[in-house]
């Protein structure tokens, strides 16, 4: 994975995935940006509506919002040139799964915080 992350679905509620993920990118050293439509910040970072309101490059997304969502996502996180989008439990669907790969999205199928060493748990 890379070393900058927008979380797709980051949320102010500690106990959401979408906040641990925040977390547990945080203390592995990575640059995080929080996209969420309205918060301001999430965990004292600034967040953003969109990816592609994000400054600069965005090398991994992980993805916290339910399916139909996400396919309204598709195209920023497509258009921002992420060379990786984890789809996490709950986030995927066969429909969104073939859309994001139509559109040259290298997918991951799985839990980003145990994809970087990271108990959710713990969060």
């Amino acid at each position: 994975m890379g070393r900058t992350v927008a979380v797709v679905g980051a949320s102010r509620d500690r106990r959401k995935f979408g906040n641990k993920a925040v977390r547990a990118f945080s203390k592995q050293g990575y640059e995080v940006y929080p996209i969420h439509p309205t918060a301001e910040s999430v965990e004292g970072l600034p967040a953003y509506r969109s990816v592609t309101d994000v400054p600069g490059p965005i090398e991994v997304a992980t993805v916290y919002v339910p399916p139909e969502i996400g396919r309204t996502l598709l195209n920023g996180l497509a258009d921002k040139g992420i060379a990786q989008v984890w789809i996490n439990p709950g986030a995927g669907s066969g429909q969104l799964l073939e859309e994001a790969r139509a559109r040259g999205l290298n997918v991951v199928e799985a839990c980003s915080i145990l994809g970087i060493g990271e108990e959710p748990g713990r969060f």
